[in-house]
C-alpha cells in the first residue's frame, strides 16, 4: 500500500483509493430511531464463529472490495472475534441476515475511543433505509457506555457513494483524507474478478521473463499480509 499526495499514473495491478477518516466527539442529541417494520435485531452474535463471520463479511463486503479479513491470518481473526471487547451485531429481515455492525471497544480504557470497524448491508437490503437506522442504533449504543469520548469510522471511495454523506449527517466529521494506491484484490486472487463491478479492474501485471527468456506468469494468491487502516 502506497500513500501518494497527487495521484499520478497507477502501476499495473494497483488501484487508486481515497480514504476518509472520521470521528464523532459528541453524544447525539436526537432520540434513537425506531426499529423499521419487518426488522429483527440487532442481535449480538455471542461467541461469533469464524464461519458465520466470514459469511457476513464476504457476502456483504464483496461488492465494495472488502478484503482485509479475507487475507489476514484466520487464527488471528478468530482471536479477534473471541475478544469480548469486539462485538458483532446482526440484523435480520424475513428471518434472513440483512446486515451487521462490528463495534470495537478495545481502545476505550486507553483513550475513550470506540471504533466502528465495519457496517454494511446485504445488497438486497440496500435502499430500504436500514443503513441509516443501523448506524443510528450503533451510535446510540456506543455512547451508552461510561468514559466514551469519541467514535471513529473510516470509509473510502470503494464504498457505496451514500456512505460518506450518511456518516456526515449522523454527526461524524472528517479528520483527514489520504490518497493511496493499493493492490487490486481481484488481480491477486483474494476476490473474484466479478467483485466491485463499479470499480474498474486494474491493468494486469505484465508477465516476468526468466534469464533464459521464458515467460513467468504472475502468481495468483494471497499477497503478503500488512496492516491497513481502512476497510476495503
Amino acid at each position: 500500500m502506497t500513500t501518494v499526495g497527487a495521484m499520478g499514473e497507477v502501476p499495473p495491478g494497483k488501484l487508486p483509493v481515497l480514504v476518509t477518516y472520521m470521528e464523532m466527539a459528541r453524544r447525539p442529541e436526537t432520540p434513537e430511531r425506531p426499529v423499521p417494520d419487518g426488522v429483527a435485531g440487532p442481535v449480538l452474535a455471542r461467541r461469533c464463529t469464524l464461519a458465520y463471520y466470514r459469511f457476513l463479511y464476504d457476502t456483504i463486503g464483496e461488492p465494495w472490495l472488502w478484503e482485509i479479513r479475507r487475507r489476514m491470518d484466520q487464527t488471528e481473526l478468530a482471536r479477534i472475534l473471541a475478544d469480548p471487547e469486539v462485538e458483532v451485531h446482526v440484523i435480520h429481515v424475513d428471518g434472513m441476515p440483512a446486515g451487521f455492525v462490528e463495534l470495537d471497544w478495545r481502545l476505550l480504557p486507553a483513550d475513550g475511543t470506540v471504533a466502528i470497524n465495519y457496517l454494511g448491508l446485504m445488497t438486497w437490503a440496500i435502499g430500504r433505509g436500514l443503513g441509516a437506522w443501523l448506524l443510528d442504533w450503533t451510535v446510540h449504543r456506543a455512547w451508552e457506555r461510561p468514559r466514551v469520548r469519541r467514535l471513529t469510522i473510516n470509509t473510502c471511495s470503494f464504498d457505496h457513494p451514500a456512505a460518506l454523506p450518511l456518516y456526515l449527517r449522523a454527526g461524524f466529521r472528517r479528520l483527514r483524507q489520504d490518497r493511496k494506491v493499493v493492490d487490486d484484490p481481484r488481480r491477486t486472487g483474494v476476490l473474484p474478478q466479478t467483485a466491485g463491478p463499479h470499480i474498474p479492474l486494474a491493468a494486469p501485471v505484465p508477465a516476468a521473463t526468466s534469464p533464459l527468456g521464458q515467460t513467468i506468469p504472475p502468481q495468483i494468491g494471497d499477497p503478503p499480509r500488512r496492516p491497513m487502516a481502512f476497510r476495503p
